[in-house]
């Protein structure tokens, strides 16, 4: 998985410069990014953990895109919708945000605390 991680950063420091310079991820926090799944109604929510880490809850309406499969499922990611980024505690989601930046996505929150700022604040998890 760590080579699938360093493969995908190395591709988007090789970008031509016009994609090198698209508005960069924000770091939210999860009042922040359920405000913005709330307010916005048609935001892709983002999950990059594995389907293990998943089983034991979610964010409900949130997609899995394992992150060491995100260059194969780019397809699967609307670049037209706010996009929430989660994993266990905002590192991995971190990285996932920041290369959707840079490959022209609009609009990409990562939120910082992961699921586990989630799970701290109260929100809803599915099972």
């Amino acid at each position: 998985m760590q080579r699938v991680v360093v493969a995908f950063i190395l591709c988007l420091t090789i970008l031509p410069p016009p994609l090198a310079l698209a508005a960069a991820a924000r770091d939210v926090s999860a009042a922040e990014a359920k405000a913005i799944i709330d307010k916005t109604k048609n935001s892709f929510i983002l999950d990059v953990r594995s389907p293990q880490e998943r089983s034991q809850g979610y964010i409900p309406g949130s997609q899995l895109i394992p992150i060491d499969t995100i260059q194969r499922r780019l397809a699967e990611i609307p670049k037209n919708r706010p996009i929430v980024v989660y994993c266990a505690v905002g590192s991995r989601s971190r990285v996932v945000a920041q290369g959707l930046s840079r490959l022209g996505y609009p609009e990409v929150y990562n939120m910082r605390d992961g699921i586990m700022g989630w799970y701290r604040s109260g929100y809803p998890v599915q099972r």
